[in-house]
């Protein structure tokens, strides 16, 4: 490929609503284009770099027996009303109606489109187990697209669904599928992925795994112990609270309390710490606007998806009326009530506690002196809250929790029956009994690892990409293309390497030196050949590393061994990672 034949271009300023660096750079490096919010188009560099990134998938997948198929883009609303997915699932899903009046969608996942086009196959025990996936676009309607291609709305994934018949069956193979994913994305070039246990979400199961570049721009805080193995999303880790009683309980006392409405108000008020005070926090549920309030030590917060799990339904803040009973900035359990069906639930940060302030469900008054144990004697106490940086792992039990920020690269889920009951898919077993098939789901997003590769490595002057998804595996400059030699050697070296099958792009302009290099240190292909009249006239070509590992000058005929010895040699250390 000669580089002034390059579809698309290169520049030297950060775009100004690039606030990651890997979109900048993938941005000035002529990689992509946007056409609308979190939808972008790929231009040559990109496309090359998915595509070596989807043959590694590829690999991998049918080394594990998985068997690629293609499900469509745009679905029938009727497949997502079999799995209940239609009405449950948010406006991240596009609906949209066709000419006929047919209600559809596109589609963001493809449980519902596996479960179909297998139902009828796979009537007999006989059939199982069995993977298929496929490598296929989909779109997600993301209220709040970022970071390039790391979260968009538009993106190409690579989705796997395995079917079994027992559950032991179902763990058997999702530790291959674990394993496979490891070894992808080693295979891509970032080996520091971790897996993180996380919660299910809307795809549903009972158990998942997400796997996680740890950087501080990544869009999901994890949860991690430094003392053990430990490690899960914010979403699915356990709270584990200390929970400290007073030696003697004082008396429940109302106080007054004009014109205080938050925690930290009462708290500064009342001269006591957070950790003593019983917040509320209330919310509504979707589907019927009945309230749901959380009481929960003052000093944490409640984790949304945990609650939204425990209630079985999606909720939204609540909007708190003159009419609805809750007298907002002054709600406590004690004498609590509301007008209408509502839900009360107590986080167990406030299990066994004693001597708390608390509203008092009156205007301008709360209580001190709140004892759990003699005042709410009908709680039932659920894990609601976020864990917390320094908070007590739950693996190990030490204080000894950290949140850092991660970019979720991949998942795996045990969905179990959720899909095959619903869409009524069943086989029979050896004794002819009808069973509904256990299912796994594995995903990577394409796009989106590519990004996270870039993120992982780079310099301030462009990606660092490793040799086995790099768009070239080799960037050739010829400067002073105007010299008859340095060109002549120049032209018959890029001649020679495409003859040996070796990807390389050729920079032939007449331009600066800065410019080429600036070029190609944006389009960081790992191994950079430079021919120039000053080699020439010592007969050596430079040889250097886009990390900068490598720099060396090689005799004329020996560029091509040694290029094919330095491919080599990088791919080795990728692959035995």
């Amino acid at each position: 490929m000669k580089l002034d034949k390059l579809v698309g271009e290169r520049f030297k300023e950060k775009p100004s609503d690039c606030v990651v660096e890997s979109h900048a750079l993938m941005m000035r490096g002529g990689y992509m284009k946007d056409v609308a919010k979190g939808i972008y188009s790929q231009f040559t560099p990109l496309k090359r770099i998915c595509q070596k990134i989807e043959a590694i998938i590829r690999e991998e997948m049918d080394a594990i027996d998985g068997q690629e198929v293609l499900f469509p883009v745009a679905l029938p609303a009727s497949l997502w009303d079999e799995s209940g997915r239609y009405e449950s699932v948010g406006s991240e899903l596009l609906r949209f109606t066709d000419r006929n009046g047919s209600k559809m969608v596109l589609g963001m996942t493809h449980e519902e489109a596996a479960v179909q086009l297998v139902r009828d196959y796979a009537k007999s025990y006989n059939s199982y187990p069995f993977m298929i996936y496929q490598i296929q676009t989909k779109f997600r309607d993301e209220a709040r697209p970022r970071a390039g291609l790391i979260r968009v709305r538009e993106f190409t994934m690579k989705d796997a669904y395995s079917f079994h018949t027992s559950q032991e069956d179902l763990e058997r193979y999702y530790q291959i599928c674990y394993d496979a994913y490891n070894r992808i994305f080693a295979r891509a070039g970032i080996p520091e992925v971790v897996t993180v246990a996380s919660d299910s979400g809307m795809m549903g199961g009972s158990l998942s795994h997400e796997y996680m570049l740890l950087t501080p721009i990544g869009e999901d805080s994890i949860a991690i112990c430094s003392d053990c193995d430990y490690r899960a999303n914010m979403e699915a880790a356990e709270s584990v609270i200390e929970n400290a009683k007073d030696a003697a309980d004082e008396p429940l006392t109302k106080v007054h309390t004009p014109n205080i409405h938050t925690i930290e108000e009462i708290c500064d008020f009342l001269h006591s710490p957070l950790e003593k005070s019983c917040k509320a926090v209330v919310y509504q549920k979707n589907m019927t606007d009945d309230f749901v309030v959380i009481f929960i030590r003052g000093d944490l917060d409640v984790n949304e998806t945990k609650l939204t799990n425990y209630l079985g339904e999606e909720v939204h803040p609540a909007v708190i009326t003159s009419d609805c009973g809750l007298n907002a900035g002054y709600i406590g359990p004690v004498n609590l009530t509301v007008n209408g069906n509502y839900t009360v639930l107590y986080d167990k940060s406030l299990q066994g506690t004693n001597n708390l302030s608390c509203g008092a469900n009156e205007e301008e008054y709360h209580y001190t002196g709140l004892c759990m144990e003699r005042d709410v004697v009908d709680a039932e106490y659920v894990d609601l809250a976020k864990i917390v940086d320094g908070g007590i792992c739950p693996h190990c039990g030490k204080k000894t929790i950290h949140i850092s920020r991660g970019i979720e690269v991949g998942n795996i889920f045990q969905l179990g029956t959720k899909y095959t009951k619903s869409m009524n898919m069943q086989y029979l077993d050896a004794d002819g009994e009808s069973h509904y098939p256990i299912m796994g789901c594995y995903g990577i997003g394409v796009g989106r690892l590519a990004a996270s590769v870039c993120e992982a490595h780079h310099d301030d002057y462009g990606p660092v990409w490793p040799i086995t998804i790099a768009p070239w595996q080799v960037h050739l400059c010829c400067l002073r293309a105007d010299d008859a030699e340095a060109k002549a050697f120049a032209d018959e070296l890029y001649a020679s390497l495409q003859k040996e099958h070796i990807e390389v792009i050729y920079d032939d302009r007449n331009v600066r030196p800065g410019v080429m290099f600036s070029d190609a240190d944006l389009l960081g292909v790992p191994i950079r050949l430079v021919v120039s009249p000053r080699n020439m006239k010592d007969a050596v070509v430079e040889l250097s590393s886009r990390d900068k590992s490598v720099q060396d000058k090689v005799a004329l005929a020996d560029v091509v061994p040694a290029v094919k010895e330095l491919i080599a040699k990088m791919t080795k250390e990728i692959e035995s990672k």
